[in-house]
């Protein structure tokens, strides 16, 4: 996990993003901290931080959601919140971004603030996701969100995924190619996550810490 104030995570549709977003969020807040958790995905209107809002709040997780939310627009009306947040130290900063060039615009706005703070940029990586399932898409996109936002990506995420299909061997077929692109572009693997079911069998295959999920976040066909 990283040390920093504020953690940024983007990631491709299909990702699992906000889903692992969400459970850092929570997971902070279950140690005792102060959290905030802002909601900058202007990508994908599904998938939303807003679908586990209840449950956030009940931690005592300040939850900031965009007037955009469900829109699809090239320049956002960011939420007058994210300011302050800059200001207000004692809190922990989950930001949930959209993970192609696009998504990560919103980022470039505050490119200065970030780097002048410090910050932790996850990209979350779904090998099973057909814009992410091969070393060179997963080393472009990288580059992409890169030159669109000013920023780095500092770690990258396992997150390797088929929903209800999903077995060890899903997980650890991911994590070689993640492994590949980490050890070429000298970007460290942060952790894996997943269900919690599947945690006991992925930590006799991969030698790297584990984020158990908690599923939180609701699918649009359901």
């Amino acid at each position: 996990m990283s040390k920093e104030r504020i953690s940024i995570f983007a990631g491709h549709f299909g990702s699992g993003k906000t889903e692992v977003a969400v459970n850092f969020a929570l997971n902070a807040a279950s140690k005792s901290k102060k959290v905030a958790i802002v909601d900058l995905d202007i990508v994908n209107p599904y998938f939303r931080t807003a679908d586990a809002k209840i449950e956030l709040e009940k931690m005592g997780i300040w939850v900031i959601t965009p007037v955009y939310a469900n829109t699809n627009v090239d320049v956002p009306a960011l939420p007058p919140e994210m300011n302050s947040l800059f200001e207000k130290k004692e809190y922990d900063v989950i930001i949930d971004v959209g993970g192609d060039d696009l998504g990560a615009k919103v980022l470039a706005r505050f490119k200065d603030e970030f780097l002048n703070e410090g910050y932790c940029l996850y990209f979350v990586v779904n090998t099973k996701r057909p814009m992410t399932d091969t070393e060179a898409k997963i080393e472009q996109m990288i580059y992409e969100i890169e030159s669109s936002c000013g920023l780095k990506v500092t770690k990258l995420i396992n997150n390797t995924n088929l929903l209800d299909n999903t077995d060890v061997d899903v997980v650890v077929e991911g994590h070689r190619i993640i492994e590949r692109v980490s050890d070429k572009l000298g970007i460290p693997i942060g952790f894996v996550s997943g269900f919690t079911d599947l945690m006991g069998g992925i930590e006799k295959e991969i030698d790297v810490e584990l984020f158990p999920l908690k599923k939180l976040i609701k699918l649009p066909w359901n």
